[in-house]
């Protein structure tokens, strides 16, 4: 059974460079390690992805329907249905001194920032620097090694994945219920003061809403611990009187 537009699935995938082979993205963290591409600071775990919906390259995308839950596949993305072919008018010569305190650090191949826009530096000399502003794989074709891991079709499925690939923490630390058409989503305490979380959560519940239509109210539930109160509660420890000496027996 192939898929279509806006079916939720769980894709794990390899990304690398066809010309090169270099591997720049993998939702596998042992592939990250092996290939020296691991974050520690990414959630590893096979992508949520709603087909046909631009979750993914376009390349990629536009293969999802033809493939099905369980089947491993190669798929060859083109550079204009991936990151775009190169467009000279992106590459530009500019002042070296326009890098300000960073003139005398930077080398070829660094990524700069110069009037809000990240290019790479290309040709340093004559005082002069040439940054591309194209992006790193323009013009390249990448091959994808894909494992369709999983269809969601239930809305508890849907659910706990959403709010997996959405919160900032373990997976373990997710708790939800469902109750009719209501689901309470218990936000964990060291989140509490994350950077964007009313953000975190809007997207959350637009995906609920979106993805499983019979919802009539997400809940987001923080619960704070008077924990200075629970330790001055707390019954002092009774204490022990010393154990009396043994008698002696008398012969």
């Amino acid at each position: 059974m192939t898929f279509k537009k806006g079916q939720l699935i769980l894709l794990d995938y390899t990304a690398k460079i066809k010309d090169s082979g270099e591997v720049f993205e993998s939702t596998n963290e042992e592939e990250a390690k092996k290939h020296s591409i691991h974050d520690p600071n990414l959630k590893y775990m096979p992508k949520l992805v709603s087909v046909g919906e631009a979750w993914v390259l376009k390349g990629l995308d536009d293969a999802l329907p033809e493939t099905k839950e369980g089947e491993k596949k190669t798929i060859e993305v083109s550079a204009e249905k991936g990151f775009g072919a190169r467009d000279k008018g992106k590459v530009r010569m500019i002042p070296l001194r326009k890098l300000g305190e960073d003139q005398e650090k930077v080398s070829v191949g660094d990524t700069v920032e110069i009037d809000n826009k990240k290019g790479i530096i290309r040709f340093i000399g004559s005082g002069r620097v040439q940054i591309d502003y194209n992006h790193r794989f323009a013009g390249k074709t990448i091959i994808y090694d894909v494992n369709v891991k999983k269809s969601l079709d239930t809305d508890d499925d849907k659910i706990s994945e959403i709010l997996k690939s959405r919160l900032p923490v373990e997976n373990d630390q997710i708790n939800f219920k469902k109750t009719g058409n209501v689901v309470e989503i218990t936000i964990p305490e060291e989140i509490f003061r994350a950077d964007g979380l009313a953000i975190i959560k809007h997207f959350t519940q637009m995906d609920l809403f979106k993805f499983v239509p019979s919802l009539e109210k997400v809940n987001f539930v923080e619960s704070y611990e008077n924990k200075t109160a629970k330790k001055e509660d707390k019954p002092a420890k009774k204490e022990e009187k010393p154990a009396k000496p043994a008698e002696k027996k008398s012969k």
